[in-house]
Formats: C-alpha cells, structure tokens, sequence
C-alpha cells in the first residue's frame, strides 16, 4: 500500500502517541506496548498500554484496551471507520479482536517475530478464518518502537528496575 506524504506524518503523529502510552507501560513494569485509536476526522476516540501485571488480566493488551474504549465511546462494537495505532504488531487474540470490530485501518509500528499474527509470523487478516477485509499497514516508527522494545527486555533479563527509567 502506498502511503501519501500527508498520512505518513499523520500516521507517525498518532504512532509517536501510542509510543508515549508504551513507554508509560514500560515504566510499570508491563512490556511496553501502547495502542491509539482515531475516528474518520482523525479525532482520538481511545487509548490503551498494556496492563496484564496490573490487572492480573490476560487480555489486557493495549489493543484489547484501546478497542474496549473505542467501542464504549462510540456506543458501537463496529469500528469500521476508525485506525488503530500501536507499537507492536498484534498477536493472534488481538488479531481475532480487530477483525471482530470491523476496524477500518490498522497501522504497526515493528513487526513480531513471536507472535505477530498480522504479518509476521501468521497472517489472520487475510486467512480463511477471517470475514472482515482489514486495511495494514506497518513500520511506521518501526525503530523506536523497536529500541523502546529492546531496551526494556534488555533492562530486564540485567535485573534492572522498568521502573521510572
């Protein structure tokens, strides 16, 4: 897909956001993923970061968060007009859940050699499983997103503190 000059800044404004929410989740101890969602006149309608230490919750991934919000706000589960901004590629039951809102566009910051289940590793947009035509589009802010990932796991496996870096 090829991204106009226009979006592409309008895509790394919202990204720079999300990346802001990552590194907020980071200083808590969460790995740090931060998510955004904007509604068709580029109005922020949700955020999310990660939250599964907090809530001692296993779907509380900045997607699943941010989406939750978005649908709150907008008093609808479809989110067929809106963009989801997030720092890390989804895994599959983030996936399952943004074809399950109808999202309009989702943008990645760095791809997931794990569990990345947009591109990467599975593609659930595009299998037969999926009955929702989603819009991708990835790398953008791709390195800090992923020095910001580096960083905080490299913190951790030296036993260094996430917190307040």
């Amino acid at each position: 897909m090829l991204i106009e000059y226009s979006d592409y800044l309008i895509h790394r404004q919202w990204m720079s956001r999300a990346l802001k929410l990552a590194k907020a989740a980071g200083n808590t101890g969460e790995i740090p993923v931060g998510a955004v969602i904007v509604d068709s006149s580029g109005n922020l309608i949700a955020e999310g970061e990660n939250h599964k230490e907090r809530d001692q919750d296993p779907t509380a991934h900045a997607e699943i968060i941010a989406l939750r919000a978005a649908a709150k706000a907008l008093k609808s589960w479809r989110l067929n007009q809106c963009t989801l901004y997030v720092t890390l590629e989804p895994c599959p039951m983030c996936a399952g859940a943004i074809i399950q809102a109808r999202l309009g566009l989702l943008v990645y910051g760095v791809d997931d050699a794990k569990t990345g289940s947009v591109r990467t590793v599975a593609n659930i947009p595009d299998s037969a499983a999926s009955n929702h035509n989603l819009c991708v589009i990835g790398g953008i802010l791709e390195s800090d997103c992923r020095q910001e990932l580096q960083t905080w796991f490299a913190n951790r496996r030296l036993g260094k503190s996430n917190r307040q870096r």
